[in-house]
């Protein structure tokens, strides 16, 4: 199978994934909603805005795997992959505003004024809660298994959008577990303090999870290097070619899910015309494309100066290549 078909294989199933997070989340917002309305549950109505958050942030995502997928034009020479990381830098703003502040503000809401509940809509709350934890587990179960489909965590979790649903099912799994325990603990001491606290604790770790995903989002968008061992293969390979004396610098950006950008200024053995110059370029990028099949965009650079004149000026210039 090439690498074009298993990408398109890999964005169905994140694609399945999603929906499948954002039908369960579309029908628990709405139940928690009203439960927490009818009940007066703080904790109840945060947890139905981190249902709300999700959905919203599930939207984006499929957003992100239909536009990341764009061929490259004139004006994007280098492809629409980096759609996917801005797109979960979206989806970690949401949930920090929509499901971490909202959280919190009903929180300190219940320790201002109380919340008094009925047992029918202590009830109707936990009911409610335990559908939404069993739903939120199929989601995030179905999350994880694709995940150890995909190579397990160090290959699964670089996809943003698949990243982003784990994390939210998981935070969703705990922040329902945490809202049953200050129902349950509201209910047997008729103290508010712990619906209010579960709340406040919900909100906490909303805007933990929000700023984990937007860091990773963050370091991608602005140009994030590709992997240690990933550009260790690429140096080693240029190392041992005959017509390349030194490798003067390396730089390597992610450009996509699957696409990296490689530019190399390397000083060739003197000796070489123009003719043969060009025919070592060509191998040695096909080389490299071979090596590492995420490399779809390679510059060669060659060059007689000073290694430390090269490394002041990381532009690379050269023949657009690939395998």
């Amino acid at each position: 199978m090439s690498g074009t078909s298993k990408n398109d294989t890999a964005d169905r199933k994140t694609r399945v994934t999603v929906l499948v997070a954002l039908a369960a989340n579309l029908v628990i917002a709405v139940a928690k909603a009203v439960g927490g309305l009818l009940a007066g549950s703080p904790a109840l109505l945060s947890e139905a805005a981190h249902s709300v958050a999700d959905s919203l942030n599930e939207v984006f995502l499929l957003a992100a795997l239909r536009r990341s997928r764009r061929p490259a034009d004139r004006r994007h020479p280098f492809g629409y992959g980096k759609e996917r990381f801005f797109w979960s830098l979206i989806a970690a703003v949401g949930i920090f505003v929509m499901g971490g502040c909202f959280s919190v503000f009903q929180g300190i809401e219940a320790l201002r004024n109380g919340a008094e509940e009925k047992l029918s809509g202590y009830v109707a709350g936990l009911i409610v809660l335990g559908v939404a934890f069993i739903a939120e587990g199929i989601s995030l179960v179905r999350a994880l298994r694709q995940v150890h489909k995909q190579g397990g965590a160090a290959q699964g979790m670089r996809d943003p959008a698949l990243r982003t649903v784990v994390a939210e099912d998981g935070t969703a799994v705990l922040g329902v577990t945490l809202a049953m325990a200050g129902m349950a603990l509201h209910m047997v001491t008729g103290q508010v303090v712990w619906e209010a606290s579960a709340s406040l604790a919900i909100g906490a770790l909303l805007v933990y999870v929000a700023y984990r995903l937007g860091r990773e989002a963050k370091g991608q968008l602005i140009g994030e290097a590709a992997d240690p061992e990933a550009s260790a293969r690429i140096r080693a390979l240029l190392d041992a070619q005959p017509e390349i004396d030194s490798v003067e610098a390396l730089f390597t950006m992610k450009m996509g899910l699957d696409s990296v950008l490689v530019a190399a200024r390397v000083d060739l053995v003197p000796g070489l015309d123009s003719e043969r110059v060009e025919e070592v370029a060509v191998r040695i990028k096909r080389s490299v494309a071979r090596t590492v099949s995420e490399a779809d965009q390679i510059f060669l650079d060659v060059t007689d100066r000073p290694a430390e004149e090269a490394r002041e000026s990381p532009a690379a210039t050269g023949e657009r290549g690939g395998a």
